[in-house]
């Protein structure tokens, strides 16, 4: 009974290994994430070298910088990923550090929130097939690319978001 029971066993972890959410990854090490946002591409780099290329959906207002909460629009500048979300409603997140000091004074000197919970994340639950841009500022891939990237980019990674 016990081989039977080992048996079964082994089978179900060879049947389903493959199909964790967190990938691993042995290939060069992520030093940046690049985003391109009117070319809609988001790369991964080691130094000066693209790693991966990725298309990408944006904050439904896309055109300039975040400036307060609500706005629709995915912030531009230096940030870095300072949070990993493995439960996040968008399959996989990764948080940005986005506000930093210069987007909470530009906010409140507008009378504005500058909001917060940027991130590179999932199409989540939803079926999105179109690459409109539909976040409220975050910066989207497949579910898929986003097990990868999930992967390869460790917290402390800079983000270098381009208008």
């Amino acid at each position: 009974m016990r081989a039977l029971f080992t048996g079964s066993l082994l089978v179900l972890v060879l049947a389903f290994g493959g199909c964790s959410l967190f990938r691993t990854d042995s290939g060069a090490e992520v030093t940046r994430v690049v985003v391109l946002k009117e070319k809609r591409r988001m790369m991964l780099m080691h130094d000066d070298r693209v790693l991966s290329r990725h298309k990408i959906a944006l904050g439904f207002a896309p055109v300039g910088h975040k400036r307060w909460e609500g706005d629709g629009r995915t912030p531009e500048g230096r940030y870095f990923v300072n949070r990993r979300n493995p439960n996040s409603r968008f399959h996989l997140s990764l948080g940005l550090s986005y506000p930093n000091a210069g987007d909470v004074a530009a906010a409140h000197a507008d009378g504005k929130d500058p909001g917060g919970d940027i991130f590179i994340h999932g199409r989540g639950d939803r079926s999105r097939k179109s690459r409109t841009d539909w976040t409220e500022g975050c910066i989207a891939v497949s579910n898929r690319e986003m097990e990868l990237i999930y992967a390869r980019v460790g917290n402390g990674t800079p983000v270098d978001i381009y208008p």
